[in-house]
């Protein structure tokens, strides 16, 4: 079983909806390079700001890019479901960690956030490890991902430096920017903490199908987990089906647009 999981990930890890998601984490990690170094609200360095701003635009943006070559080129693969959240994570988390060091943002949207996102990672690699397949995002996640990132994006936006008066005082209007900024987190935390209870449910109850080793995961089981209007559970979770241990994704991967 483990054997076959190891090659069941690392099939297609070459495929290019792959690459652009090794890409993407690149493209993060230089992301939080340009970002510190920046300083707070980019007085450090407008231009390395400029960079970060963009660059996290640019990966941001290309999330939807490597999922929809996936399916349309047919080559959704285990490795692509598992690397497309972390890269994903990376550049969030990244922004939000260095946004609360700079006090652009409060520690504790921060803090939520990140025990929220390694939860469900580790929940991830659980599910794996146990002999199921990676439960994809769902569409609240997804809801929750653009909220974020819009309100990441103005956060990192250098509007401070471009504002700031020749009395080193800012226009009004700043506060109406931020605070639409801050109110967008809000609401992306909400929608994290909301569908992260629904996939625990969902990635619990797979969890204790896959140890009796037959069966299906019960809609009993996964009552009160939210769904979508397609009726496919929310909150990056699955009703997968289990037949000797392995877990069945096809129905469910049918019901999402992510990879």
């Amino acid at each position: 079983m483990r054997k076959s999981n190891k090659m069941s990930l690392l099939h297609g890890w070459n495929y290019a909806p792959n690459i652009v998601t090794y890409a993407r984490i690149l493209l993060a990690i230089v992301f939080i390079f340009l970002y510190v170094i920046s300083g707070s609200y980019g007085f450090n360095s407008l231009a390395s700001r400029w960079g970060a701003f963009i660059l996290f635009v640019v990966a941001a943006s290309s999330d939807k890019l490597d999922g929809w070559m996936a399916r349309k080129y047919n080559q959704v693969t285990e490795l692509g479901k598992l690397l497309d959240p972390i890269a994903d994570k990376l550049l969030m988390l990244g922004a939000l960690i260095i946004a609360a060091m700079f006090s652009e943002i409060l520690w504790i949207v921060t803090v939520l956030f990140v025990i929220r996102e390694i939860g469900i990672t580790l929940l991830r690699f659980i599910v794996i490890a146990k002999g199921g397949k990676v439960i994809a995002a769902s569409s609240l996640g997804k809801y929750k991902t653009v909220a974020q990132s819009i309100g990441i994006s103005m956060v990192v936006f250098p509007v401070s430096p471009l504002a700031v008066t020749t009395d080193y005082t800012l226009p009004s209007w700043v506060l109406v920017y931020y605070f639409i900024a801050y109110s967008l987190l809000w609401a992306a935390l909400v929608l994290a903490l909301y569908s992260g209870y629904g996939y625990c449910k969902a990635a619990f109850a797979t969890l204790r199908t896959i140890r009796k080793g037959y069966g299906t995961v019960s809609n009993s089981e996964v009552a009160d987990t939210p769904t979508s209007a397609g009726g496919v559970p929310d909150s990056e979770g699955s009703t997968d089906t289990v037949n000797n241990g392995a877990v069945n994704n096809n129905a469910f991967n049918e019901g999402v647009n992510n990879r």
